[in-house]
């Protein structure tokens, strides 16, 4: 029997810490840089730098939200400067280009950070070529998720129906917008409290500790 998420027509997927393990720990150098970026900007020690990066995080749903509203800052720099790490990290995984193909639907990046980087993580993972698109955080209009109106630029600018889509997402408070839409929810949990945060809200459809065997599973691909 065929599982009830395998005829999805849309399949959304985050990026950092989601489609990649957060074990490869690639976050850590953006999060390097974005405190060196402040400390820089504001002219402050890395300790003020990282309370105020937390600080927008939480606020605004990413720290560029907040540098955006509060600095003025320019956007493409901060992006062309934070996203400027190792993604050699990054292994290639095989199983989950197997399972991406075997699902009939769309495939959709939707990520808080910017084409290029989803880009250049996509390539490590081998998984390009499955995707039909990237929703960034420009094509948003720099509007970060958890807002619902990025989730409404979403769904207009791919024109798919709420009710037959998946989100799958690191971030369990980034999925509430999907679910107030209809879409169908997949948490990918990490060890991180940012993960977690807000997670007992009700909203999470399914759980997937390893997203790569999850979507085999759903795919009917056996191990």
């Amino acid at each position: 029997m065929a599982h009830p998420l395998y005829n999805a027509g849309t399949w959304i997927f985050d990026l950092d810490n989601t489609l990649y393990p957060a074990a490869c720990d690639l976050f850590a150098q953006i999060d390097v840089k974005m405190g060196a970026y402040i400390s820089n900007l504001l002219s402050v020690d890395l300790i003020e730098a990282r309370r105020v990066q937390k600080d927008y995080f939480m606020q605004y749903g990413t720290t560029l939200a907040g540098l955006m509203r509060h600095h003025q800052i320019d956007p493409h720099d901060y992006l062309d400067y934070v996203h400027d790490i190792d993604v050699s990290v990054v292994m290639p995984d095989e199983r989950m280009a197997r399972a991406l193909a075997a699902l009939p639907g769309r495939k959709i990046v939707y990520t808080n950070g910017s084409e290029g980087h989803a880009t250049r993580v996509m390539a490590r993972l081998g998984i390009t070529h499955l995707f039909e698109g990237i929703f960034d955080v420009l094509a948003s209009d720099f509007i970060p998720k958890p807002d619902p109106g990025a989730f409404t630029a979403l769904v207009e600018a791919y024109a798919f129906d709420p009710a037959d889509a998946v989100m799958v997402e690191d971030l369990a408070k980034n999925l509430i917008p999907a679910h107030d839409l209809g879409i169908t929810t997949v948490w990918v949990p990490t060890a991180s409290e940012w993960s977690r945060a807000g997670s007992d809200g009700g909203f999470i459809d399914y759980v997937a500790e390893d997203l790569s065997a999850w979507l085999a599973e759903v795919a009917g691909l056996a191990d």
